[in-house]
């Protein structure tokens, strides 16, 4: 099949190439997003692959049907930027790669929260000046500390497994409760409570209806003050705006996040020779406690091996069966 692989960075090209070796594909990388205008791009395409800054709403898989593609393949775990509803009426198969490393999202999140709570950023500058003051880094211990775990799912559970390690207590929310995190001692409770009880927060929870802006003024008020909160999974969990006023109130006193609400047209990209004209964003960066990352957490090795691999398995399914293992139905 011929696979149109739309904003592909070099890091791309050199996985899927690699890869492809043992598959017949056609690869067409177009270095651009995928959007009206680029569509044209992927002509006689017969799968067209994207990131998860490429929304792919129904009026743009309307044209996409109409040219005759018949995959949309997915390199990320994450759907919420495409409306799987309109493309399942339209007939173009969807299938994401779940579950290519949930170790490198639960890592880097134990990597933020590290380098806040004991201040390793501005550590390391100082001494590179010179300053070996340890005057405003003090930190505090993990061990013993309260973690509450939001989204138990794969990415959830290697989370808490790892701050298990570091002697944390464990609260956890979601849905479907995992076996494998109550065996850690991991007790479920309701959001509220978790809030209430945490010293730090880790959200891992999917982008749907009832978890955007789950992280609102409300949930802000009823955390523990001087909190840590971090996000890895979509920046649409997260009210920005309640959250900058949680920062500057002290209720939160430590923040990592490698997404953010409006990631669209801002990370992935070279931005420093130009001004950052996200207020929002920029407001964020102004925290000597807010550490940012650009959707960085998935970036190992082991991840786009994971994903260059799985999304050339899924068009290769779908070539010879019409269907795939990880296709996405809407709901």
């Amino acid at each position: 099949m011929k696979i149109a692989i739309f904003n592909a960075r070099e890091y791309d090209k050199r996985y899927f190439d690699r890869y492809n070796r043992n598959y017949p594909h056609e690869l067409l990388y177009v270095d651009t997003h995928l959007d009206e205008s680029t569509l044209v791009l992927a002509t006689d395409a017969d799968a067209i692959c994207v990131f998860v800054n490429d929304p792919v709403p129904a009026p743009l898989l309307k044209r996409m049907s109409r040219q005759g593609v018949r995959m949309l393949a997915l390199r990320s775990a994450g759907f919420n930027h495409v409306d799987v509803a309109a493309a399942n009426e339209l007939g173009i198969l969807v299938a994401n790669v779940p579950g290519y490393s949930p170790y490198a999202v639960a890592e880097h999140a134990v990597g933020l929260i590290l380098a806040l709570i004991r201040r390793l950023v501005r550590a390391q500058a100082r001494v590179r000046e010179g300053n070996f003051s340890l005057e405003g880094l003090m930190g505090y211990d993990l061990h013993g500390k309260t973690v509450g775990v939001v989204g138990t799912g794969k990415i959830g559970s290697v989370f808490a497994r790892i701050m298990h390690g570091f002697g944390c207590n464990l609260l956890g929310n979601d849905p479907v409760q995992s076996e494998d995190c109550r065996a850690l001692g991991m007790r479920y409770v309701s959001f509220e409570s978790l809030c209430r009880h945490s010293d730090i927060i880790s959200l891992h929870c999917p982008l749907l209806p009832e978890t955007r802006h789950l992280i609102d003024e409300q949930a802000v008020a009823e955390m523990r003050d001087r909190v840590c909160l971090i996000n890895t999974s979509r920046g649409g969990v997260i009210d920005t705006s309640a959250i900058i006023r949680g920062l500057k109130s002290g209720k939160i006193g430590y923040l990592g996040l490698d997404v953010y609400e409006e990631e669209e047209n801002l990370f992935f990209e070279d931005h420093s020779d130009s001004v950052i004209s996200d207020d929002t964003f920029a407001r964020l960066l102004t925290f000597n406690n807010v550490m940012v990352t650009g959707h960085q957490a998935y970036f190992t090795h082991e991840a786009i091996t994971n994903i260059a691999r799985s999304t050339l398995e899924n068009v290769t399914e779908f070539e010879k069966t019409g269907s795939c293992a990880n296709q996405l139905i809407s709901s």
